[in-house]
């Protein structure tokens, strides 16, 4: 059975409080509505200071989605950890695991955009040594115990649901990020599709004497909506589509590496690169994907289309694709 992923960002550009504010209840519905279906993850991520009111705080959505629901697993990929004070965030993720019996899935980058650590007035220079010190902290931290932090003695309760802790995989695309997880005996989540990575993070593995394993999206991960009529949903909805793949352009460089890359500039060239993907149910079941990643809401897409894209999945797909 692939892997089934609704995915939320909340982008709406020229949103207002009142449109917003139904966007992110008709979120939850969807939730709801994927966990009473069998979809098996809500994913989430975390971007500030965005014109297009990208979600600036997937915990406290994924609690709400959690309230919500009664199976679904979210996934954050990723929290960028240098914006975070250590032990707030081992308390967070430890009240969210035991509110969701264990459902949390955190991925902790160290992000890409300057902008995000100016706003926090946080040293970009500094990112690599804090997320160390970010990794360490949390996992002192899920003991209950007492621990030695910036020089005096903490404890952080409560203890999470999890044992031994919360899942918590390093993100990113660099060796930097594959020598920190394997460090700290942590599974890596690359960005992209790298195989050259995850074997120097084996490597790695067998350099410190820790175990862990890969989380890597497949070298085909495209961003799904269902449609009737592909060419009308394209025609009616594709500069959502591309006002999120333009959006991500702006903020990678050459050497970040992402699943979500591409360079057009056009909405016929966005459906031509196949990163985003607008199919039909029958369309969908053939695609012989592991990954079946679905964003009903992509760069504002108006509520009913995400619904309809919804729907057609789990009514005409879910049922198909075998257990």
């Amino acid at each position: 059975m692939p892997v089934t992923v609704v995915r939320f960002n909340l982008v709406e550009p020229g949103a207002t409080p009142a449109s917003l504010s139904a966007r992110y209840k008709a979120a939850l519905e969807m939730a709801a509505y994927a966990d009473d279906r069998g979809i098996t993850t809500v994913q989430t991520e975390e971007h500030h200071g965005v014109s297009n009111n990208w979600l600036p705080s997937p915990f406290a959505f994924a609690g709400a989605v959690f309230g919500a629901t009664r199976h679904i697993a979210v996934t954050v990929s990723a929290v960028i950890g240098p914006l975070h004070d250590p032990l707030r965030l081992a308390e967070d993720i430890a009240v969210l695991d035991l509110l969701s019996g264990g459902r949390l899935v955190t991925v902790a980058g160290i992000g890409y955009r300057p902008e995000e650590y100016a706003q926090f007035d946080v040293d970009w220079k500094r990112r690599g040594r804090l997320q160390d010190e970010l990794l360490e902290t949390v996992l002192k931290a899920w003991t209950g115990e007492e621990f030695e932090y910036r020089g005096r003695t903490v404890r952080v309760t409560p203890r999470p649901f999890t044992d031994p802790h919360p899942l918590l995989l390093v993100g990113g695309s660099s060796k930097a990020a594959a020598r920190r997880a394997a460090r700290l005996g942590l599974p890596f989540f690359p960005s992209a599709h790298l195989p050259e990575l995850e074997a120097y993070y084996k490597e790695r593995l067998v350099e410190y004497g820790t175990e862990g394993w890969t989380m890597m999206p497949t070298a085909e991960t495209p961003l799904l909506h269902l449609a009737e009529d592909p060419d009308r949903a394209w025609a009616e909805h594709g500069e959502h589509f591309l006002h999120e793949a333009r959006t991500y352009a702006s903020w990678q460089s050459g050497d970040i590496k992402s699943a979500v890359r591409s360079a057009a500039s056009t909405v016929d060239e966005l459906r031509a690169e196949g990163v985003y993907r607008i199919l039909t149910p029958d369309e969908c079941v053939v695609q012989g994907l592991d990954n079946l990643v679905l964003h009903p809401l992509a760069g504002g897409m108006p509520v009913d289309e995400g619904w309809r894209s919804l729907q057609l999945f789990c009514e005409d797909v879910l049922p198909r694709l075998g257990g």
